[in-house]
């Protein structure tokens, strides 16, 4: 085993690494190495120390708030292509019990950071292509490993492996990630969920390509949305708009202030029901939309925005969005109603969002009732010692 560069905690620092939590903070550190006199660069494995000089696990360091993200607790085991394509086919072997893919499922995540014990990395697989998105220099270092590692797994069928990081990494490590196939090159770019056929653009897309986080929330959607008026807010790629339709909904309106996202929605819903009439788009900002329309108009509306705070600096004005917002669907929707609200954002606890809710509701002065309390689907699996991992809230409402 190579020996590796050790950085030590300072006293009582190693109580939540003892616990298995997969972060070291730089404030939990004796000091912080430097390349000049530590021969530390960004990215390389490291391991770690309690203050007693115990050696507690290995992982990747980096600069920032969170130092090191920890890859094993096992202070023997060696971290190198083995390891990643043993955690790969452990997180295959979950994907398997979850029954994915499948003949109706080929759009999936396979990797999905702490949850599945690879801090710092995600994929999704659409088909036969596996997007890669790298969130720490030290899995960026890995990815040629990684990708290998993919293509070799059984029965999961991948050929392709597209590297999609540029946005991800954090921009002060100088990396200059290209965004490109690491493995393969381009063989199609349609997927399948629950049977319905979604054009995935991993190329220029947000995230991945398609948010495969809300998939059984889409099919949720579609099981309330039979002889309904349906509102898609802040569409995408109109995921949630083609699950409205395939359930028999009147009609559906799908809004989103990029032209592009549009564009995506429209050809999605042109994949699944050719020549629909019951369908129209709108590339307008969401408040503006919700400002303009009738009270009444629509009995089921999707309110699933970006992250509204992606930082906690950003959290007091995060929340006030999410209550200016509901508060508007609230004044809008029909009697006998159906909300779906959603925040994407990991600051933002499952208290706060609701908290939230209610303040909108309140100020409504409707009667609102809890149908579902949603989340991230199984494949986007939490690990224990990791609750930040749960990053999806949604609730489901009914308003009178």
């Amino acid at each position: 085993m190579t020996t590796l560069p050790i950085l030590r905690l300072k006293r009582g620092k190693e109580d939540s690494l003892d616990r298995f939590h997969p972060w070291v903070f730089s404030g939990a550190l004796t000091r912080m190495p430097d390349a000049e006199h530590d021969g530390i660069e960004e990215g390389d494995l490291v391991q770690v120390a309690a203050s007693d000089g115990r050696i507690i696990g290995t992982g990747h360091f980096q600069i920032g708030s969170i130092a090191v993200r920890m890859l094993t607790f096992d202070a023997t085991e060696t971290v190198d292509a083995d390891f990643f394509g043993r955690r790969l086919a452990d997180a295959a072997a979950l994907r398997h019990t979850l029954r994915l893919p499948s003949e109706t499922t080929t759009a999936y995540r396979l990797v999905h950071g702490e949850g599945d014990f690879l801090p710092g990395l995600v994929v999704d697989v659409y088909g036969a292509t596996a997007v890669m998105q790298a969130h720490s220099p030290g899995m960026h270092f890995a990815r040629h490993a990684i990708a290998e590692a993919l293509t070799k797994l059984p029965d999961a069928g991948i050929k392709s492996v597209y590297y999609k990081s540029e946005t991800t990494l954090p921009y002060k490590a100088h990396l200059d990630p290209q965004n490109d196939y690491i493995v393969g090159s381009y063989i199609g770019d349609t997927a399948l969920e629950n049977g319905l056929q979604f054009r995935v653009d991993w190329l220029k897309g947000q995230k991945t390509g398609f948010f495969v986080d809300q998939r059984d929330n889409r099919d949720l959607v579609g099981r309330y949305s039979a002889g309904r008026s349906v509102l898609n807010m802040f569409c995408y790629t109109g995921g949630f708009s083609v699950y409205a339709l395939a359930g028999g909904a009147r009609s559906v309106v799908s809004v989103d202030s990029s032209a592009k996202a549009i564009s995506l929605t429209d050809a999605n819903v042109e994949l699944n029901f050719p020549g629909c009439d019951i369908h129209k788009s709108f590339a307008v900002d969401a408040f503006k939309y919700l400002d303009s329309m009738e009270s009444g108009e629509h009995d089921l509306i999707i309110l699933d925005p970006p992250a509204f705070a992606k930082h906690r600096s950003a959290l007091h004005n995060a929340l006030q969005g999410y209550r200016r917002l509901n508060a508007k669907a609230f004044e809008k929707i029909a009697h006998g109603g159906i909300l779906f609200t959603f925040s994407c954002s990991q600051a933002v606890s499952k208290e706060q969002f609701r908290l939230a809710v209610f303040s909108a509701a309140a100020q409504s002065r409707r009667r609102v009732r809890i149908l579902h309390q949603l989340t991230q689907p199984a494949d986007h699996p939490i690990n224990i010692y990791h609750p930040e991992g749960e990053y999806l809230k949604g609730l489901v409402l009914y308003v009178e």
